[in-house]
């Protein structure tokens, strides 16, 4: 069975917290739009501070997680996972009607997902895209 999203909260709060991983994340997605942490912040309707306070080494509580994941057009549990919450079912990607896909599609599909770094599989679902744009053509 699995554990309950308030338990494993409860757990992660009293795990410790490594921020390399998600400020390392969080540089190059500023660095990718070409936006300061004031504008991000802004956009993601956060304070600046709460972007200084997480690049400072301070775990971001979950909300900050999600508006940040939502700006930046990102999975919300890949900013949980990187913050060391549990991540959150309804967050969760998943193929509902596979049966109406090719199993090409299907396969590539899960192999994506399997990818960690989020920035990995934003380019390589980037790449995809535009070969599928230049077939199309």
């Amino acid at each position: 069975m699995e554990t309950p999203f308030a338990k494993a909260k409860r757990s992660a709060m009293k795990s410790e917290f490594d921020p390399k991983a998600l400020t390392t994340l969080l540089m190059n997605l500023l660095k990718e739009r070409n936006e300061s942490l004031r504008e991000a912040a802004l956009k993601s309707g956060l304070d600046h501070q709460a972007l200084r306070r997480l690049l400072a080494g301070q775990r971001p509580n979950i909300v900050t997680c999600i508006l940040l994941a939502d700006h930046f057009g990102i999975s919300p549990n890949d900013f949980l996972k990187l913050a060391g919450w549990p991540t959150m079912k309804v967050f969760d990607v998943e193929i509902s009607s596979e049966e109406n896909l090719p199993a090409e599609a299907i396969e590539v599909a899960r192999d994506i997902a399997k990818i960690k770094d989020p920035m990995t599989r934003k380019a390589i679902t980037e790449a995809i895209r535009t070969l599928l744009t230049k077939y199309f053509e």
